[in-house]
């Protein structure tokens, strides 16, 4: 028992115990003292209970019992290395009078960065504030070193080679690098079992980054039911989420989740409107089986008034923010992620992913202004629309694209050594919402062509200290990048085929480019991590 002195506890007990009746009854001092000892014995066991009661009570409120404090660090080197296709460049800022330089003609070459630093700190909050009422919090620091900015992705005159690395937005904060600040990068509260139902509600900034199966790449736990699928989605939204996760035998695991974000607000405008609406997505997802060895999710999402960039630092556009909105985008998934046991002398884990995206386009486009324009020029471009001619036509056109994204992990036991492969593919009209994604040259699941990727992670053979998750680890990683066609990760105006990027059309070149195409690009990456 808390705060009692044994001895004296002891003593009084093997007093009553050793002392004869008779002996008792023939001396009445010593039986007042027994008797004494026995109400003292009484006193004791008030006061420890009492003191149990006050300590229970203490402990209750204690930070342990309701916070829980976890976070990472992570130092990175990449290696960065890509070959320019030959190419024509869109000039806006001509001066000849017949329009000669609106195309500025560019030779292929190889750009590269041969030693680019960075430093990434996230620290993770986990509040119990009543029963059933949850609050997360997550905050990220990403910086370039010798930068405080994200300039050092681009190129070092000025070039822009994907949209979804032209400049930090509200969604990559902290998942870019940028700055040393430490910003919100989640921070949502969650109510479960709502009327003593398998029922959940939550709404804040949301977990949707770093979804599955990017957790095998990032050695950390797979997402749970807050998770989001990496290949359609990879971007911080503010928004909602109301669940239901029935217990069935026949499908461990299951839930069913419908999902609500902002992406863009446009703020107060007058009556008329400024061209923009809010950019908002909504989806449901359906994983009807979830154990450790498989798990099947389904995902339907649509992004509703698409703007055409979030922000533009340079290039044609420099200095642009969202100044219009060009229509709504439907994606469709599926994904497969499984775990096989005592494969050999380790565990293989395995995932396929599909998904499907279509273009739902308004009849609003993209101006681009020239100084000297040219009879029969188009100077708009839509969402993912057709081109012909000198450039877009701006052309009110559904597209369809498609991507497949498989690999696996081979965790060899009690090494601690784990061995990845991966692969993914992209249709010329393919794009997806993941400018968030953890990739430096740009989010490779958004790739028009093929990118392979291997890596190993070793970890240290060091017990945790802080808690059983807690670890340590060097990861080693490459990856290539094949396009087949322009704009990877962009959806305002059409895809170019690499190979007619320098085709001549009867007014000049019939495919001029705004941002600077590469045709391949690699990748070799080495980390230093710590989870703690």
């Amino acid at each position: 028992m808390k705060g009692v002195p044994t001895t004296v506890l002891t003593a009084s007990l093997l007093l009553g115990l050793i002392q004869p009746s008779s002996l008792l009854a023939a001396d009445p001092d010593l039986q007042k003292k027994v008797e004494a000892l026995e109400h003292e014995l009484e006193a004791l066991k008030k006061q420890v209970k009492e003191t149990d009661r006050k300590m229970e009570k203490v402990e209750g409120k204690s930070l342990g019992r309701w916070l829980t404090i976890s976070g990472d660090y992570r130092f990175r080197y990449d290696y960065m290395s890509g070959d320019v296709a030959p190419y024509y460049q869109l000039n806006p800022a001509n001066t000849q009078a017949d329009g000669s330089d609106l195309f500025i003609p560019v030779q292929g070459q190889n750009v590269k960065n041969k030693a680019l630093y960075t430093n990434r700190f996230g620290l993770n909050l986990d509040a119990k504030a009543t029963q059933n009422v949850t609050v997360h919090a997550r905050l990220l620091m990403y910086k370039i070193s010798g930068a405080q900015d994200d300039a050092a992705l681009r190129g070092s005159n000025g070039q822009t080679y994907f949209s979804d690395r032209a400049g930090i937005f509200d969604g990559t904060v902290g998942h870019v690098p940028g700055s040393s600040n430490l910003a919100v990068d989640q921070v949502y509260a969650t109510w479960r079992n709502i009327a003593d139902q398998p029922l959940w509600f939550s709404i804040g900034r949301r977990p949707s980054t770093g979804g599955s199966p990017s957790h095998l790449k990032e050695n950390n736990e797979k997402p749970g039911n807050s998770g989001v699928p990496q290949l359609l989605v990879d971007y911080a939204f503010d928004g909602m989420t109301f669940g239901y996760a029935p217990d069935i035998d026949a499908l461990p695991g299951a839930y069913l989740k419908f999902c609500y974000g902002r992406g863009f607000e446009n703020g107060i405008t007058t009556k008329s409107g400024n061209g923009l609406s809010d950019t908002d997505m909504a989806g449901f997802n359906l994983v009807p089986y979830d154990t450790d060895n498989l798990r099947v999710e389904f995902q339907y999402n649509r992004g509703f008034n698409i703007f055409n960039t979030p922000v533009m630092l340079t290039g044609p556009f420099q200095g642009s923010a969202p100044a219009v909105d060009l229509g709504d985008i439907d994606w469709y998934g599926i994904n497969l992620l499984g775990r096989i046991k005592h494969v050999g002398p380790g565990t293989l884990n395995w995932f396929i992913s599909g998904g499907l995206s279509k273009t739902h386009p308004n009849d609003n486009t993209v101006k681009v202004q020239l100084q000297t324009p040219i009879d029969g020029f188009t100077t708009t471009a839509g969402l993912l629309d057709t081109q012909s001619g000198l450039m877009w036509t701006g052309a009110k056109e559904n597209k369809t694209g498609n991507a497949v994204y498989l690999g696996c992990r081979y965790d060899l036991d009690g090494s601690r050594t784990k061995l990845g492969f991966e692969y993914n593919h992209g249709s010329k009209n393919w794009i997806t919402f993941a400018p968030a994604s953890d990739d430096m040259w740009t989010s490779k699941v958004g790739t028009r062509g093929s990118v392979y990727e291997v890596y190993a992670i070793q970890e240290l053979l060091v017990e945790p200290i802080s808690s059983f998750k807690s670890k340590a680890f060097f990861r080693l990683g490459y990856q290539y990048y094949d396009f087949d066609y322009t704009g990877s990760n962009n959806w305002v105006g059409a895809p170019t085929k690499m190979a007619d990027l320098t085709a001549m059309g009867a007014m000049g070149p019939s495919y001029g480019q705004m941002l600077t195409p590469l045709k391949n690009a690699s990748n070799f990456y080495a980390t230093f991590e710590v989870h703690f």
